[in-house]
């Protein structure tokens, strides 16, 4: 297993209880890909530097996790696909 980090960013204006059904979807993933979360953060709502898919705030979300290395190219994959996630970064690294 590696560590790894994931920011993940919503549109700004997403209910508390659309947040809560993408943060399920995320961790329902990840153990399905065999990973565990060790730690999320929510950052809040911040203000982007540029407009993203019509929305100039975005309210992020940070994981410490565990996966399989093999595992990376499938989350990436699958957040492609999530219309709730405007832009995420997974890198390799970080504190377990």
């Amino acid at each position: 297993m590696n560590a790894y980090e994931l920011t993940v960013v919503l549109p700004g204006k997403i209910t508390p209880a659309k947040k809560k059904q993408v943060l399920e979807k995320i961790e329902s993933l990840i153990k399905t890909l065999k990973g565990k979360v060790k730690k999320i953060e929510e950052w809040g709502e911040i203000e982007l530097a540029y407009t993203i898919k019509k929305n100039t705030t975005g309210f992020f979300l940070h994981f410490i996790l565990e996966l399989e290395s093999k595992s990376g190219k499938i989350l990436n994959s699958k957040f492609r696909l999530e219309e709730d996630i405007i832009r995420y970064l997974l890198i390799k690294g970080g504190d377990l």
